[in-house]
């Protein structure tokens, strides 16, 4: 059966498919789970996103929120976007907004993902007509809500800060401490230099790692000199971080990794299998939906009406937490740090559901 149309005990609860052909819209929503609240969950505007994609990594946030212990559910959306004029851009973002807004926010709340950041957030909001409709907005983007003992001022916080990056670099922090690596000198080679990559090179050159390779789609470096894309894989480094796009690590490339560390800063990196292939090679693989939870903890801090300093110290505080409780489980049994993490996640979300 495809996978676009199973579904399993966790869900999805939505699948939504919006289409527009007098703008050229095409667009998918995916509400995955809402035990433990709203489906939270980025828009992605990519090419070639597809259903499946998208009920991927609402699949992910399901799990990343529930690890993340905040009262979020999981969901994705998607829009086709092969690039064009802001105009455009605009029109389909708040085209998409109108379409589900009878989602939002009671089911869903939207935040930034590829190709989408603040800006792109206050489109949404502003087609909702819903504040709370969407996270990542401006931190300019104010307005007065009620509060306790009257209203009070709410301000956006965008991905912009870096938060996702934030809490990847944490987690390889602590993912490093319990292999003991020593942070400092240790080697980094980071597929992706965007807004989760530059972040985590930012906090990783801070506590002291060496960043010694770096992939974006315009090409590769190796200690500052260029090199084949391909290549990129077959470079020597303690830790690896995926924080591209989705199976970026795949049949092609999986024979040459031979980091120690990999930390997935992307979301779904790899497929499965080949994750567990990396493990039995005796590589310590951080999942996805616990080393780049930076964001969504973020987003839950906006939707809470934290300040900056707040959000930063949420960040640190759950993905520490997260990931020691994780790896130190893996390492304990020998087990996949995924099969761990997915255990406390479903856990959770069972315990909740009987509540």
């Amino acid at each position: 059966m495809p996978y676009s149309n199973t579904f399993d005990e966790w869900g999805p609860e939505y699948v939504v498919r919006v289409y527009k052909p007098s703008i050229g819209l095409e667009g998918f929503l995916v509400v995955d789970n809402t035990t433990l609240g709203p489906g939270k969950g980025g828009i992605r505007m990519t090419p070639d996103i597809s259903e499946e994609e998208v009920r991927r990594l609402a699949r992910a946030m399901t799990w990343k929120t529930a690890l993340a212990g905040i009262p979020f559910g999981g969901a994705k959306a998607g829009i086709r976007w092969s690039g064009g004029s802001e105009e455009q851009k605009k029109k389909l973002m708040q085209a998409f907004a109108r379409a589900i807004k009878i989602f939002t926010p009671r089911k869903y709340i939207a935040g930034p993902d590829v190709n989408t950041g603040e800006k792109e957030m206050q489109w949404f909001v502003e087609a909702t007509g819903n504040w709370k409709s969407a996270t990542g907005k401006p931190a300019k983007l104010c307005m007065l809500v009620l509060g306790k003992g009257g209203s009070v001022e709410q301000c956006g916080i965008p991905h912009e800060f870096g938060s996702t990056g934030f809490g990847v670099a944490h987690a390889t922090r602590v993912a490093a401490e319990l292999l003991k690596l020593p942070m400092r000198g240790a080697t980094v080679a980071l597929h992706g230099f965007g807004n989760v990559g530059s972040f985590t090179a930012k906090y990783l050159k801070v506590m002291g790692a060496k960043i010694v390779a770096i992939a974006t789609k315009e090409g590769a470096t190796y200690k500052g000199k260029k090199i084949p894309r391909e290549d990129f894989w077959k470079v020597p480094v303690d830790i690896l971080i995926p924080a591209s796009v989705t199976d970026v690590i795949n049949d092609s490339n999986k024979r040459f990794i031979k980091a120690k560390l990999v930390v997935e800063g992307a979301n779904i990196p790899m497929q499965e299998r080949i994750e567990q292939e990396l493990w039995k090679k005796g590589i310590m693989i951080v999942p996805d939906f616990v080393a780049n939870s930076g964001g969504v903890i973020s987003s839950y801090a906006e939707y809470r009406g934290y300040n900056p300093k707040q959000m930063f110290r949420t960040v640190e505080h759950k993905i520490i937490q997260s990931t020691r409780e994780v790896l130190e489980k893996a390492l304990k049994t020998g087990r996949n740090p995924r099969d761990i993490a997915l255990e406390i996640a479903k856990e959770r979300i069972k315990s909740h559901g009987k509540s």
